[in-house]
């Protein structure tokens, strides 16, 4: 057979433009809780709130919708943060000693992919301090700073440090006052001396200023002394002479009295007398949860109130016997007496009051909780003080998050029954008034469109968050652990402990509250969702769990008191030689049980053996869903509540399979025995290859002319992989499809099926209603009673046997097939029946089209043998021009295991862009990502948190606000468009042209890896997403593992240079 060579063309300028308009990749913005997060800081003037974590990232969060994130250039801890009132700036201190001042500063507009961004508000550092430590001593511990206070004049800043003297910074220069510094020395010469008795009065723990008398701070001291400085006169006005270890002090607003917090669990109230004098004793003292031993009282709050009885709020005293594990805090007021009782720790809290001098009292309307891993809003003006729902920084990983799946266009009417159920879960539990963090202005324009983030939990529940904007706000949870029996029976509702006069009796002292949503333990493990599939026309959810159950819901806006419909689907077919040693199936409920309004389950199918679930598929037009395990798949129509199908995929060798992934009695002599198998093999394969060598000097010319002239690109040797490798018959990905299976003039329901072994099975199905003469209305396949049946039309086996990654079938337009119901309801362009239809499947080293009927390969393109690298994720996207209103283009976006994005035509596979996304260490970001049918796509940048970012050039989703402060509009912008210095959007230090929540790529980093010519791209913009969940296995880690020697011991990517010949082959 005759071979061709086609060289390259030129780089066509023509489509490079088409491709900036296109493509252009930007990480948006962070959704979710900041992960570790370790100080707290509040603007009362700006209304806005600052966090700082570990890594240290300044998170500053206003009105919702109002975002500003920076990033310090050392990833150290930050460990407090306080504002300057009103300017838009703020000081971090850092676990290294440094002090930080940061500003908001205005940008100019830019261009990205083409299109004009307007400029925005980011959060820059402008300077930076580390306080020198003495002379001639090599460690600076005593000048380590543990307490920063800014003067009300915000023109001086208070250092604190651990050797007990204070020291003074000039804002903003941050230029130290040697001159003011107070010694611990100076005071100890002021104290009597029956309490010197020449102990050291240890680190500085608090600085207060007094509130009617500004440069006059109150200096407390780790042993009990607290000292009101004047600043200004550099005097001693009274000396308060504590005993008891001191932790946190708090001014009265009339600044007649303060209160100090203390190591033993209780707190002091401190008179401060007009004249100069020591007081030995305080006001009054008192441990509210004594006798017994308590913990210490980490911060200490008094807020003053119009009816006469002030708000005592404080962390931690809980006696240290019975509770001392326990992370609570207390609020007070006259009679009143609540103990919030969280499930993480207390990092530090704020209240929302007057600050205003001419007001009489504080009048706390709001308390603002941050904990190591949520934040806790309390309303303090509604009696009961009931917690308030947040807009923002709800945490994600309330339970861990299993798997993820985006639903873009949602229906109106869907939408309004979704908010409808999550009012309903609140009830009482939450206040309606407004969130009291509500700074800034959100200049982003409505969304256009409603967008779904559904997120499957461990703990059985499916959380539905509302991913439009830059909040991600929750809308309403779904849990399916009432569906089955478990230790924890979830339908007994829980009952407010104010109800039931026995629970108040039992926690009668103290009485505590649970308070905030973070539950990271689970009943049974089994509950853990591992796939979600949502049609959002026919209200239909089908949710699938790690012990085999498929539950397929219904939306209803009603209570209801029913029984589930069980089935069992036995995939092992009675295949002799296996035995399941993994976990039991769950016990369903068969008795009838409650159901709140919102999705209500309807039909259970248990997989036997009950293994995970890998994948799913619905299709609710025709009543049928599709679910596959590590041992096979099945087909079930769950309006008739029958088995269709029913398929093993085991291989004889396949024992691992059988052991499940809770399972406690895998054999280490077995894998060990594979791995030295798996080595000899390679060995062998190697040593064979090495034999092969040219036999004459013509060939050996030829080779070496042929190396010379690189007709065609280098590629990697891929080895087949061995059939009977362990979880070889795991499904890794199920589609329906209306295409032509058995012949090319008849068209029908198929369903096609992707192995770990890279087997792909493809069935004609025959649906009752359903045909060439179906009927478009819905309900037409329920109206007969004959049932569905399954056919087995095709099989494919990959050369490779890699593991299918996707499958997707193209029209005659090579345009995915759309949803189920756009087509019938014309809700989107109908597919093309005339002509050919072709499929596209992604397997883990290359992407192949074939056509249909007959199944014979049209095109391909082998990733692995390229770049090295192997395929995680892939879905096929439209993208929008720029430029153009109506032109847009399907494209193919793989993600692979080293975290770049490549981008190719489709049906061409011809690449198009290639962008650096996730570091390849990051496992967990990899397996997480999920691709939205626009162009966008969230990955887990941390339990806690959603990196969102986008491909298109036209569709992100961005913070675009404003803070009004005087000293922004005095700015001016360069001419030029120059930029700031980058502040990085998150956590990762190698992320630099970001800022809050806007990332700048110029047109000039896409990269093309081959030149193209123009693609067809009609102005069809149906599209389909394909396996957008994801979970990390024991094969993504092993693979991580073996393509770092496979990156320096291979041959390098393709060599992009202009004129070369393209490796096209025609036989």
């Amino acid at each position: 057979m005759m071979k061709f060579r086609f060289r390259r063309q030129g780089t066509d300028t023509q489509r490079e433009k088409i491709k900036q308009e296109l493509f252009a990749f930007s990480k948006t913005v962070e959704h979710g809780f900041p992960h570790q997060p370790s100080a707290l800081a509040y603007d009362p003037e700006l209304q806005l709130m600052a966090i700082g974590t570990k890594a240290g990232a300044v998170k500053v969060y206003g009105a919702p919708g109002v975002e500003f994130t920076g990033l310090h250039d050392d990833t150290t801890a930050v460990i407090q943060i306080h504002f300057l009132p009103g300017q838009g700036r703020l000081l971090s201190l850092l676990d290294d000693n440094s002090i930080h001042l940061w500003e908001l500063t205005a940008t100019a507009p830019r261009q990205v992919g083409g299109a004009k961004r307007e400029g925005a508000v980011i959060l820059q550092e402008v300077g930076s301090y580390s306080l020198p430590g003495r002379p001639g001593i090599d460690s600076c511990s005593t000048t380590r700073v543990t307490v920063l206070l800014l003067l009300k004049s915000c023109d001086l800043l208070c250092l604190g440090t651990e050797g007990g003297g204070v020291y003074f910074l000039d804002l903003p220069s941050l230029s130290l006052k040697a001159s003011q510094t107070l010694p611990q020395d100076h005071v100890t010469q002021s104290l009597p001396e029956d309490y010197r008795c020449g102990k050291s009065l240890g680190p500085v723990e608090s600085l207060q200023e007094h509130p009617r008398q500004p440069g006059k701070i109150l200096i407390g001291y780790s042993r009990g002394l607290v000292v009101l400085w004047d600043v200004s006169g550099r005097q001693i006005e009274q000396l308060f002479l504590g005993k008891q270890q001191l932790e946190s002090l708090v001014w009265e607003r009339s600044g007649n009295l303060f209160v100090s917090s203390h190591s033993d669990g209780g707190y002091s109230v401190w008179a401060v007398a007009s004249g100069d004098g020591n007081s030995q004793q305080p006001v009054s003292s008192t441990i509210p949860y004594g006798p017994f031993p308590c913990k210490a009282i980490n911060k200490i709050l008094w807020r003053t109130t119009e009816t006469g009885s002030p708000v005592v709020l404080y962390s931690g005293g809980m006696p240290r016997a019975s509770y001392g594990d326990r992370h609570c805090l207390t609020i007070q007021q006259d009679k009143d007496h609540i103990t919030l009782d969280f499930t993480s720790r207390v990092i530090d809290f704020f209240t929302v009051h007057n600050v205003e001098r001419e007001k009489e009292f504080d009048d706390p309307s709001a308390l603002v909780v941050l904990l190591e891993e949520e934040l806790v809003v309390i309303d303090l003006q509604t009696p009961g003080w009931p917690s308030m729902p947040t807009p923002y920084l709800a945490p994600l990983h309330s339970s861990a998050i299993t798997c993820s799946c985006h639903i873009t266009s949602v229906p109106p009417k869907l939408w309004e029954r979704l908010l409808n159920a999550g009012k309903a879960q609140q009830g009482h539990q939450h206040t309606p008034r407004s969130w009291p963090i509500c700074g800034g202005k959100n200049l982003a324009p409505p969304p256009k469109q409603h967008e779904l983030l559904l997120t499957g939990h461990e703990d059985g529940t499916v959380r539905f968050w509302d991913a439009s904007g830059i909040a991600l706000t929750p809308l309403y949870k779904l849990s399916t652990a009432n569906v089955f029996h478990t230790d924890c029976d979830p339908c007994d509702e829980p009952r407010d402990p104010g109800d039931d006069p026995d629970v108040q009796q039992e926690e009668e002292w103290p009485p505590f509250r649970k308070v905030g949503c973070f539950d990271p333990y689970s009943d049974d493990p089994r509950l853990g969702i591992q796939k979600i599939s949502l049609c959002k026309y026919s209200n239909k959810l089908l949710v699938a769990g790690t012990a085999g159950q498929v539950i397929v819901l219904g939306l209803s806006d009603e209570c209801s008191d029913h029984a589930v419909d069980v089935s069992v689907v036995d995939l092992l077919q009675d295949r002799e030689g296996f035995r399941w040693k993994g976990h039991d199936r769950l016990e369903p409920r068969l008795q009838p049980a409650p159901f709140p309004p919102g999705f209500q389950p309807q039909v259970l199918v248990q997989c036997i053996p009950p293994a995970s679930v890998t994948a799913v598929a619905l299709h609710a037009e025709w009543n049928l869903m599709a679910f596959g395990t590590s041992h096979g798949f099945g087909l079930f129509d769950y309006h008739r509540r029958s088995a269709v199908l029913a398929r093993c995929t085991l291989h004889p060798n396949d024992s691992l399979a059988m052991e499940g992934p809770l399972s406690r009695v895998k054999s280490l002599k077995k894998s060990l025995r594979q791995s030295f198998r798996r080595i000899r093999k390679s060995r062998v394969s190697g040593k064979k290859r090495s034999i092969a060598a040219p036999a004459s000097k013509v060939q050996e010319a030829n080779a070496a002319l042929a190396e010379h002239e690189e007709m065609a690109p280098i590629q990697r040797r891929i080895e087949p992989r061995s059939a009977d490798d362990s979880l070889s018959g795991v499904v890794r990905c199920l589609c329906f499809a209306d295409t032509f299976l058995r012949d090319g003039t008849h068209h029908g329901p198929t369903l096609w099926a992707g192995t770990n072994s890279g087997s792909v099975y493809a069935y004609a199905l025959e649906v009752p209603g359903v045909g060439s003469t179906r009927g478009s209305e819905r309900g037409v396949a329920g109206e007969s009673g004959a049932c569905a049946e399954a056919v087995l039309g095709k099989e494919i086996q990959l050369m490779h046997r890699a593991p299918v990654v996707s499958i997707c079938v193209l029209d005659g337009r090579a345009k995915p097939l759309p949803d189920p119901y756009e087509a019938s309801q014309d809700l989107s362009i109908a597919p093309d029946m005339s002509n050919p239809h072709s499929v596209l499947i992604a397997s883990e080293e290359q992407l192949k089209v074939f056509s249909l009927p007959k199944v014979s390969a049209k095109t391909k393109f082998k990733l692995t043998a390229h770049e090295g690298c192997r395929v995680r994720k892939v879905a096929v996207v439209v993208f929008s021009s720029t430029a153009q209103e109506d032109y847009c283009e399907h494209t193919l976006v793989c993600l692979t295991n080293m975290g770049d994005m490549h981008l190719f035509s489709v049906p061409g596979l011809r690449p198009q862009v290639r962008y650096d996304c996730i570091r390849k260490e990051d496992i967990s970001g990899i397996a997480s990502c999920v691709f939205t049918r626009n162009g966008q796509g969230f990955y887990l940048i941390s339990p806690s948190e959603y990196e969102r970012f986008s491909l298109s050039a036209k569709v992100f989703t961005e913070p675009l606000c404003s803070v009004a402060l005087e000293r922004l509009s005095q700015l001016t912008l360069a001419s030029d468009g120059t930029t700031v210095p980058p502040q990085a959007n998150g956590t990762h230090k190698n992320q630099t042209e970001q800022a809050e929540g806007r990332a700048e790529e110029p047109p000039s980093a896409v990269s093309s890896p081959i030149s193209d010519t123009p693609l067809d791209s009609p102005l069809s913009c149906g599209d389909i997403t394909l396996e957008s969940t994801g979970e990390l296995t024991v094969e993504d880690v092993r693979d991580f593992l073996t393509t770092v020697d496979e990156e320096e011991n291979n041959l390098k990517n393709i060599q992009e240079e202009e004129g070369h010949p393209a490796g096209i082959l025609i036989n």
